[in-house]
C-alpha cells in the first residue's frame, strides 16, 4: 500500500464517522398494529403456574416457632376483613377477599395490581 493509498483510506474512514452515519431505514413501528385474540395465547394455555393466596403474615423468633402446636394461634399482620394478597409465581397480581364455595374456601378478586 502506498502512502496515497493509505491517506485516501483514512479519509475515507473519517467521512462514515459513526455520528454521520444515516439511521438504517426502519418501518414505522408505530404504524404496526397487529390486532390480538386470545387464540394467540393458545400455545401457553397449559403452562402451570403457581397461584398462591397469602391470608397475612408474621414474625417470630425460633424459640416461639418450636412451642407451636395443634391448637395454637398465630396472629397475623391483616385484621378480619381486610383484603388477601393473590401472587402468580410469587408475584403481586390482585387483593381479594376470602369467600365461602360449597364448604371450601375461594376467593373473589376486588383489585387487579397493574404492572410497574
Amino acid at each position: 500500500m502506498t502512502p496515497t493509498e493509505s491517506d485516501s483510506d483514512l479519509s475515507a474512514n473519517e467521512e462514515l464517522g459513526v455520528g454521520e452515519m444515516a439511521p438504517p431505514a426502519h418501518e414505522d413501528l408505530q404504524d404496526l398494529h397487529v390486532e390480538r385474540t386470545a387464540a394467540d395465547l393458545e400455545a401457553v394455555f397449559d403452562v402451570p403456574v403457581r397461584v398462591s393466596v397469602v391470608l397475612g403474615r408474621t414474625k417470630m423468633p425460633v424459640a416461639s416457632l418450636l412451642k407451636i402446636d395443634t391448637g395454637t394461634v398465630v396472629e397475623l399482620d391483616r385484621q378480619v376483613g381486610e383484603a388477601v394478597e393473590i401472587f402468580v409465581n410469587e408475584r403481586l397480581v390482585a387483593r381479594g377477599e376470602i369467600v365461602l364455595v360449597e364448604n371450601r374456601l375461594g376467593v373473589t378478586m376486588t383489585e387487579i395490581i397493574k404492572p410497574q
